[in-house]
């Protein structure tokens, strides 16, 4: 597959075409180039589902409800979307695949990077403020640049550097961390948040090494596995407490769908098809919809530093995807070969 995607469509002469227009037209048929866009599509937009995270949360610590009931309510919710979906495909005849058991731990390792994600990032926002806490937690930008360099032996692009510098630079504005009282910050919430971006980091990253041999609904029962089981770690009395789940209820799905069923999802899709860097800066998407959000759903105010923030975020997204973007000196040589050989 490898070498499919990997090769270039050769214009036709018999069809006339201008032979200026030739380069255009191969870099527009590249399957690579076309499938790591959408690639990259998919994880921006399972970072952008984060982004729903910290107003639910807001939301649910507002109605009385603790950090722990959250992360297990989503996480036993997105469980029983994801059975659900597995239920569905079973009915349209679709068959449960046998996957091993180092396969199976491994995909339950996954669910136990996201729901450690949530546990420590829950715990941070609860000790610090909040500009502190997202920005400490997208530390996870460089961190996946870390990863990759570690687990390939090969410097980062330099685009994928002044990507998560230009990011990282945004998110100080946008999450007004300029603006916040740094004085006596909880020494314990910046361990945790922190941590938060290592795992979050490390999940995104092996989300692309991960893979099954099985539907995504199924991949994704046993990733919720993995994760369900954690929860009841950090909230032993779930089931037992005494939360009204009528009120409970629409804080942990839209937790469960946004925070780790479609995430998973998406990461899953894409994220095989992107470097661990490139990953980790497609993901940087939370902090954007999680402003818009917070905005519609609580009428937080923004001013012009938040958004040349995100409009920062944003540029640093655009400038990781300028290879994609523009065909490579490689894509042109090859293309001047062939036009010599046609002509």
């Amino acid at each position: 597959m490898e070498n499919a995607s990997s090769s270039v469509i050769e214009a036709r002469p018999s069809t006339g075409m201008p032979q200026e227009e030739a380069p255009r037209v191969e870099a527009a048929r590249r399957p690579g180039a076309s499938r790591q866009a959408i690639a990259s599509a998919q994880v921006f937009l399972g970072g952008a589902c984060y982004g729903a995270m910290a107003t639910t949360y807001k939301l649910a610590y507002a109605a009385g409800f603790t950090s722990s009931q959250v992360v297990a309510g989503q996480a036993w919710l997105a469980l029983s979307f994801f059975a659900i979906a597995v239920l569905l495909g079973m009915m349209r005849g679709r068959r449960i695949v046998r996957l091993g058991a180092a396969q199976t731990l491994k995909l339950m390792g996954l669910g136990v990077l996201t729901c450690t994600t949530s546990i420590l990032y829950c715990y941070a926002m609860s000790v610090l403020p909040a500009p502190v806490a997202l920005t400490l937690l997208f530390q996870f930008t460089w961190i996946g640049l870390v990863i990759q360099m570690i687990s390939t032996r090969r410097a980062p692009r330099a685009c994928e550097i002044a990507a998560a510098v230009i990011i990282l630079a945004g998110t100080a504005f946008a999450s007004g961390l300029y603006n916040a009282e740094l004085d006596s910050l909880n020494p314990a919430g910046i361990a945790c948040a922190l941590g938060a971006a290592v795992s979050c980091a490390l999940f995104v990253t092996l989300s692309g090494k991960v893979q099954a041999p099985c539907s995504s609904a199924q991949r994704g029962l046993m990733v919720m596995a993995g994760a369900a089981a954690l929860s009841l770690v950090a909230c032993p009395d779930f089931f037992a407490s005494s939360a009204p789940i009528q009120e409970f209820a629409p804080y942990a799905a839209v937790a469960g769908l946004f925070g780790m069923f479609c995430p998973v999802i998406l990461f899953g899709l894409g994220a095989p098809h992107l470097s661990s860097g490139l990953s980790t800066i497609m993901a940087a998407a939370e902090l954007p919809m999680g402003l818009l959000i917070s905005m519609i759903a609580l009428g937080v105010p923004l001013g012009i530093v938040e958004w040349t923030g995100v409009a920062a975020i944003l540029a640093g997204v655009v400038i990781a995807q300028l290879p994609n973007l523009m065909p490579s000196r490689r894509d042109e040589k090859q293309s001047e070969a062939k036009r010599s050989r046609t002509s």
